[in-house]
């Protein structure tokens, strides 16, 4: 149940999603989708900790209008500067990468971002002191900046991240950051599935030329938006974007997850955010008598991204829940390789007002 700070759009908005399909065809091999950008005109995602091993640790290219992979990079180098540090160990093996954003300062560079390292090995000695007091997880939250070189990638810079001790958060590594956005001032928005009261969140760390020259805790705070809050239930944030109107007003765009919603929410603070009700639909092979599409019983919103007024949305399959959506038997592949779909929603000005 939602308490304060959110009004409800009366109606439900359907989506009916494509398939996101691999060069040569097949649907998409269990990539675990996390986070989604649009760059000159192509959608960038990365992978998070449980997907398949060909896809952890690679940014995939994606036509927004076939919903094809258009490629996706292969291997990834680290600077001298990141394997002396602490955290050389964990992005070097199973990295839990959540969302990304491009990089404001520099040419084909991404800051990425991080969320669960249960599954490295933890922070000790030295490190441990150093990095231990995060206020949040036991093992930090991480900003990673990697610079795109041809189809490979070059971990540049890593900082870890802090949170005020009055923040609330708790050791909850697999409720952490999930979505990043990037305002015009060039502060970093990061959203928080929940704090230790059971509440989204959203925070920001303002990004400069140099902040990536450091591997000190850079410290966070929380952004102050006009968020909802719920007295019972899991209402996790996602993917996030931001977008701005002709007047200059902004948005942050966000995708709550469990509750098939889009958050709207005034980066001025000063309306309420604005809930939008979906409806995702996948795609049906029609061969067996079976309709065109069918509604989804659980979709996982895990990516936002914005450009030229479409909002383009993409999800997470939950490998626990993600067979039952299965309608048509010819459709058991697609399934049973956790193959993500891509939606498209077209920005409505009754949001705003």
């Amino acid at each position: 149940m939602s308490l304060l700070g959110c009004s409800s759009l009366p109606q439900v908005n359907t989506l009916q999603g494509k398939w996101i399909l691999e060069k040569d065809g097949s649907t998409m091999l269990n990539p675990q989708t996390s986070g989604l950008v649009m760059k000159d005109g192509v959608l960038y995602s990365v992978s998070d900790a449980s997907a398949d091993e060909s896809q952890i640790k690679r940014l995939h290219m994606i036509d927004p209008n076939s919903a094809r992979v258009i490629n996706k990079s292969e291997g990834m180098a680290f600077d001298e500067f990141v394997k002396n540090s602490c955290f050389y160990s964990y992005l070097a093996g199973e990295p839990d990468y959540e969302a990304l954003v491009p990089d404001p300062y520099l040419d084909d560079a991404w800051i990425w971002v991080t969320e669960d390292a249960s599954r490295g090995e933890p922070l000790s000695g030295e490190c441990q002191r150093q990095y231990g007091d995060s206020n949040s997880t036991t093992y930090p939250t991480l900003l990673v900046r990697l610079v795109q070189e041809g189809d490979a990638l070059r971990v540049i810079g890593v900082r870890p991240l802090q949170f005020d001790t009055h923040d609330g958060l708790a050791d909850l590594p697999n409720d952490g950051i999930e979505g990043l956005a990037l305002t015009k001032d060039k502060k970093l928005l990061l959203g928080l599935e929940k704090d230790g009261a059971g509440q989204p969140r959203v925070f920001s760390v303002t990004l400069s030329s140099d902040f990536f020259d450091s591997l000190l805790f850079a410290r966070v705070k929380d952004a102050g938006l006009k968020l909802p809050t719920f007295d019972s239930g899991s209402h996790p944030i996602n993917g996030m974007d931001v977008f701005y109107r002709s007047n200059g007003d902004g948005y942050l765009v966000a995708a709550a997850r469990n509750d098939n919603e889009l958050w709207i929410i005034d980066l001025q603070k000063q309306k309420e955010t604005v809930i939008v009700p979906l409806e995702f639909f996948a795609p049906s092979n029609t061969s067996q008598n079976c309709a065109a599409f069918h509604l989804m019983d659980n979709a996982s919103l895990e990516g936002v991204a914005i450009a030229d007024g479409t909002i383009y949305l993409v999800n997470d399959p939950w490998k626990e829940n993600y067979h039952k959506n299965l309608v048509c038997p010819q459709d058991k592949t697609a399934y049973d390789r956790f193959s993500p779909l891509l939606f498209q929603l077209a920005i409505d000005d009754a949001w705003f007002n």
